[in-house]
């Protein structure tokens, strides 16, 4: 074995067996539960002791990065309407550096700017290259945002590289995800791009006045599930009812992480 082989086998033995994993939640549609989802990544992974840094780069709101427990650190991506590209070098830096899972919450108003930088400058190839692994999680919902959120997660599913793993999260807030009497999965957006889906997470439409008020005075006060369950402003069957949402999310979240 020449000593150049014999580097790189020694190289590559000391790598960890599996990549870390970058979070990213895309979606170029507004207010469709892009900080919810991130909270609710960053949640679970703290819940299962694993390391994570959450970063918050929504140019006009600062949702994750008010959830104190989750301690975010906020970057500001976007001068006007074009990418700062030193603090979008120094986030690119940081996830290739950091040792720990990382959570990036993006805003709808970077979605295009960001995506496009990040295309260009083959980002999750340079992250697959350096060990960490890309996951691009994406919002569905239904209501009045469906087809937006059909086109926004077909477009990033054509565009990103192989290197990215993608995530699609069903949010039934809204209504029900239906177009032309059919589900998500019977959907030919669906099926032209499921080869490159890691899997769905689907956050039901729950009763509005018991399940639905508990969740939404919970993300109102940007609380984790556990603050919520442990605050004295929660009465005992609205605890109930978050930790039976938080099973059944975390239970998810556990088949794509």
């Amino acid at each position: 074995m020449t000593t150049k082989v014999k580097q790189a086998t020694d190289e590559a033995a000391a790598l960890p067996e599996s990549p870390s994993q970058i979070h990213m939640t895309l979606q170029g549609k507004g207010g469709v539960g892009k900080s919810m989802i991130s909270s609710f990544l960053a949640q679970y992974l703290i819940t299962h002791n694993r390391p994570v840094t959450c970063i918050d780069t929504d140019p006009v709101n600062d949702t994750l990065s008010g959830y104190g427990a989750l301690n975010a650190r906020r970057l500001d991506l976007l001068q006007g309407n074009q990418i700062n590209t030193r603090n979008f070098d120094t986030m690119i830096e940081l996830l290739v550096s950091e040792d720990a899972s990382v959570v990036v919450d993006n805003g709808a108003a970077s979605f295009l700017p960001l995506t496009s930088y990040m295309l260009e400058n083959g980002v999750a190839d340079l992250l697959a290259a350096s060990r960490r692994q890309l996951v691009v999680h994406t919002v569905v919902t239904g209501g009045q945002a469906i087809m937006d959120t059909l086109t926004g997660f077909d477009q990033l599913a054509r565009q990103l590289p192989e290197s990215a793993q993608m995530v699609v999260w069903l949010n039934e807030y809204f209504g029900d995800i239906v177009a032309d009497g059919k589900s998500f999965e019977e959907m030919k957006a669906y099926h032209l791009n499921r080869h490159r889906l890691k899997g769905l997470v689907k956050i039901k439409r729950y009763t509005s006045e018991t399940f639905g008020k508990d969740m939404e005075m919970m993300l109102d006060r940007k609380l984790t599930f556990d603050e919520a369950v442990s605050s004295p402003d929660f009465g005992l069957m609205a605890k109930q009812r978050l930790t039976m949402m938080k099973r059944d999310i975390f239970n998810q979240i556990a088949l794509v992480v």
